[in-house]
């Protein structure tokens, strides 16, 4: 989904058989990709990179398996995006905050849910956690299940990384020589590019994810649009989460931490116990990381952790 020139959202058709690629031909980072089934509940899931196609299929492929009762055949399948993250610069070089990326989302599904009394099932990855509760907000009485994966909700302030990434986001000049540098070795020969991704970047990573991160990532406007949103995300989660929130929806609320994340560490895990005890918390422990996404045996693992979750969560509401 992109913003056409009015600021309505717009579905992006494919931009030739590549790396990134949606279910059906959309592309994953710029549209939606769905699969609808007769009498099913919508999955949003809120994907943040365009490495994350794979993982976003394996999903789609596992919530389709038969749920107990036989009028559900399966259940609809959505991915969205980020604006002015992908390979082609639609928005002109337009700069989008985490602020705008959320309404993003939230007028997409507007849209989608104006005629239909179905619930939806929202999904979100590190950051999309953050935005997949802010579109709980908005859809309360359509939302049956938020899952949130690695997530990142507030700052941890004794991560480096952390420091470093928002150092360079908050410097303007910075953010630009950093966007022309990821510029530049995206121009480069093919196999150059690939070789200095996979050596600095992705030295685990699947070919999927390496081709995207090399047709994707590598762009200037995709590079400013990262840190321009790390810049506003940094700015909002110096915020406590919404704890009122969490506490009256946690029996709808799943979180799935990982072992040695900065971005969601178990001291977040933590604080979630003490303020909403009855949201289900699980820790990771295979070793994939926040990245799981970008690795066949991390997409295969967190995609049926989540198809299982969310199959057993609608159980337990039928029952």
């Amino acid at each position: 989904i992109q913003h056409g020139e009015s600021g309505a959202p717009r579905a992006v058709p494919p931009e030739g058989a590549g790396h990134g690629q949606g279910l059906h031909g959309l592309e994953l980072r710029h549209g939606v990709a769905r699969d609808k089934i007769q009498g099913a509940v919508p999955v949003a899931s809120r994907s943040g990179r365009p490495w994350q196609s794979r993982y976003c299929w394996i999903l789609q492929g596992l919530c389709r398996s038969p749920l107990r009762k036989p009028r559900r055949a399966g259940i609809c399948y959505g991915s969205i995006g980020h604006i002015s993250h992908g390979q082609k610069d639609y928005e002109h070089g337009r700069l989008f905050s985490l602020h705008e990326q959320i309404e993003h989302k939230i007028d997409f599904l507007e849209q989608e849910l104006l005629h239909t009394e179905q619930s939806i099932i929202v999904v979100g990855h590190s950051i999309g956690a953050y935005i997949g509760l802010e579109i709980c907000k908005r859809f309360q009485k359509k939302v049956k299940i938020f899952l949130g994966l690695y997530p990142f909700l507030t700052l941890n302030k004794n991560a480096m990384k952390q420091s470093a990434i928002g150092y360079v986001a908050r410097s303007s000049l910075l953010s630009k020589g950093v966007s022309l540098l990821a510029s530049f070795i995206g121009s480069l020969q093919a196999s150059v590019t690939r070789s200095i991704v996979k050596r600095f970047l992705g030295s685990s990573w699947s070919a999927t994810a390496i081709d995207a991160g090399c047709s994707h990532l590598l762009q200037y406007h995709t590079m400013r649009n990262v840190l321009f949103m790390a810049k506003t995300e940094f700015q909002k989660l110096n915020e406590e989460p919404d704890w009122n929130f969490i506490r009256a929806k946690q029996a709808q609320i799943a979180f799935l931490f990982g072992v040695d994340d900065h971005w969601g560490p178990l001291t977040h895990l933590e604080e979630i116990s003490k303020h909403a005890p009855r949201v289900a918390l699980s820790i990771e422990k295979e070793g994939h990381t926040h990245g799981y996404c970008c690795t066949e045996a991390g997409s295969f693992w967190v995609a049926d952790y989540a198809a299982n979750l969310i199959k057993n969560q609608m159980l337990v509401g039928d029952s």
